[in-house]
């Protein structure tokens, strides 16, 4: 059965060169001109989600905002935006990456592919991990800390697993990013300390106790 993409871009050229490019890679491709008609299709129910931020009406970040609660497939912005905010608002909304225009269609296509494997190992995991207070489930992508499940982004939860499934290993932040994002590119740092800082404070309305460790000069580490 072909994946479906749904792709929400208010430029009817680019909707029309990317149903081209992805059908020919056997891809169901699912188009929408704006944010209101991108909700409206949800009900497709898409395996992955390319979504446009500078839409009128509603933009890419609304849009996201109200269907994250509402689907756990990936989100990949397409951004001609480049500011540090617009990008942690991006992701801190609920996307799961973000690809500059204009971009390759090549990269589009790897990064598609590498959140859609992604997405595969992540169905077949059925561990938790109990520490302390602390529990994981690593299927249901839930974390609870005695009786309170944490509400997290996605990014947020990645980084999460990640990290607690390498208990004591050091990583850097663009290792940190190449692996939450399913690419490996070059990682943007300023976004990992970020969602880092996010999940420390929600971590701290329920305890005192450090799980993720600051490696001054060298990323950061699961505290086993």
């Amino acid at each position: 059965m072909a994946y479906k993409i749904l792709v929400i871009d208010d430029d009817a050229q680019l909707l029309k060169m990317l149903k081209r490019y992805f059908e020919i890679k056997n891809y169901e491709i699912i188009t929408a001109k704006n944010g209101a008609e991108g909700l409206s299709k949800m009900k497709l129910q898409p395996d992955i989600i390319l979504l446009d931020v500078n839409m009128p009406r509603i933009d890419g970040i609304e849009v996201c905002r109200r269907i994250r609660d509402k689907t756990s497939c990936p989100i990949l912005f397409l951004t001609a935006r480049v500011e540090e905010q617009d990008i942690v608002n991006g992701l801190s909304s609920g996307g799961d990456d973000y690809i500059l225009k204009p971009f390759s269609l090549k990269e589009l296509d790897a990064r598609i592919t590498a959140h859609l494997k992604r997405e595969m190992r992540h169905s077949s995991r059925t561990e938790c991990r109990f520490q302390d207070e602390f529990s994981i489930d690593y299927k249901a992508k839930t974390v609870q800390l005695h009786e309170y499940y944490l509400e997290l982004t996605r990014l947020e939860y990645e980084i999460i697993e990640f990290l607690s499934m390498n208990p004591g290993m050091v990583f850097d932040k663009e290792r940190i990013y190449e692996k939450v994002c399913g690419f490996d590119a070059e990682g943007d740092s300023r976004v990992i300390t970020e969602l880092v800082r996010r999940i420390r404070k929600k971590f701290k309305q329920y305890t005192e106790t450090e799980y993720i460790e600051t490696v001054w000069g060298m990323g950061y580490r699961w505290i086993k």
